[in-house]
């Protein structure tokens, strides 16, 4: 039990977070209502984690996060045809919000930055994080799902490319054309001049950019700021988003049961995936984690073509492929990179 609660500590200082008060499982359980005996599952569902490398629960990790993002969109997808958008964005806004709220508190990861600087990167990045919302979740309702996974996937990409513009980062000539091969990846996904490019396209590639900027901004908080904080303020600005849009607009539908159960399971997933990509972030290394994160596409495909019945066309697969290829690469040399330096340093 000595062991199992060492690790559940570590987990929870995965978050940055001090809580050497924190009760053990048997206790929670109790608490919430659950019989005190599952804590003997919990312990063996740790010893597990426990035997695992740090990069290897990283990448599994990784893989949780994609997997609960990649659900979260489908069910989105699935009831946004028949619900608005701000009034999803809105209900789904307020359970996800709460529930994080919730984790927050008992993870006491509540902590309103002090610095100036870092408000003003939280503000940035909640509001750069509404806009993607809006033009991702505009664009997943009208396009194929695998694309605009697929495009979504140039993330590495265009924050490495965003960092050296902005930030003046130092980018070599072999991730520069990584960047350039896996943009004209991205353009055999879009095909611009063609009958499949429309509007919808354009907003795929303007949530590329807004969360590029929400990932430069988190970039340059603070360590000391705690991760659910940030997501949390994020959830509440686009919730805030969601309220106005419906208010504006007056569009509200009635839903039935099984779509408020799935703008639930829609929530969970959300929470899910915030967790798990934070807990991403406090393990293992970047250059061997972040990789995993195209696992995403392989559930876009299979969830695509299950309940949608969409299957990308074979240029769609092509530019798919060269994104992933440089995206890694990218993210190899940019490890390396960073490696280089701390060795540097030390000397």
């Amino acid at each position: 039990m000595a062991k199992f609660n060492a690790q559940r500590n570590s987990w929870l200082n995965g978050f940055a977070i001090s809580n050497t008060d924190c009760p053990d499982f048997a206790t929670v359980n109790v608490a919430i209502g659950l019989p005190s005996s599952l804590a003997i599952s919990d312990r063996y569902v740790m010893t597990l984690f426990a035997n695992l490398s740090d990069n290897a629960k990283g990448a599994l990790f990784m893989m949780c996060s994609m997997a609960a993002f990649t659900f979260n969109d489908l069910f989105i997808k699935a009831i946004g045809t028949d619900v608005p958008l701000s009034q999803l964005l809105l209900l789904r806004g307020i359970l996800a919000t709460t529930l994080i709220y919730l984790l927050a508190r008992y993870l006491k990861a509540l902590a309103w930055p002090q610095r100036a600087k870092d408000r003003w990167l939280i503000v940035l990045r909640s509001a750069a994080e509404v806009a993607a919302a809006y033009f991702f979740l505009t664009a997943l309702l009208h396009m194929p799902f695998a694309n605009v996974t697929a495009i979504l996937q140039t993330l590495p990409l265009t924050v490495t490319l965003a960092a050296a513009l902005v930030f003046k980062e130092a980018v070599g000539w072999r991730r520069m054309l990584a960047i350039v091969i896996g943009f004209c990846g991205m353009m055999l996904i879009v095909r611009p001049g063609t009958g499949g490019f429309t509007i919808h396209s354009i907003y795929v590639l303007i949530a590329v950019l807004c969360v590029t900027v929400r990932d430069l901004a988190a970039r340059r908080l603070s360590k000391d700021v705690p991760s659910l904080t940030v997501t949390l303020v994020g959830s509440v600005f686009v919730t805030g988003f969601g309220g106005i849009g419906a208010l504006a607009t007056g569009e509200w539908s009635d839903m039935t049961s099984v779509q408020i159960a799935m703008l639930v399971a829609s929530a969970l997933f959300v929470i899910g995936g915030y967790v798990f990509s934070v807990m991403v972030m406090r393990v293992g290394e970047v250059g061997f984690t972040s990789p995993f994160r195209y696992t995403a596409m392989l559930w876009a495909l299979l969830l695509g073509y299950v309940f949608f019945g969409e299957w990308p066309e074979p240029l769609t697969f092509v530019g798919a492929g060269l994104i992933v290829t440089t995206g890694i690469f990218t993210l190899y040399r940019e490890a390396r990179a960073k490696r280089r330096q701390a060795n540097t340093a030390r000397i």
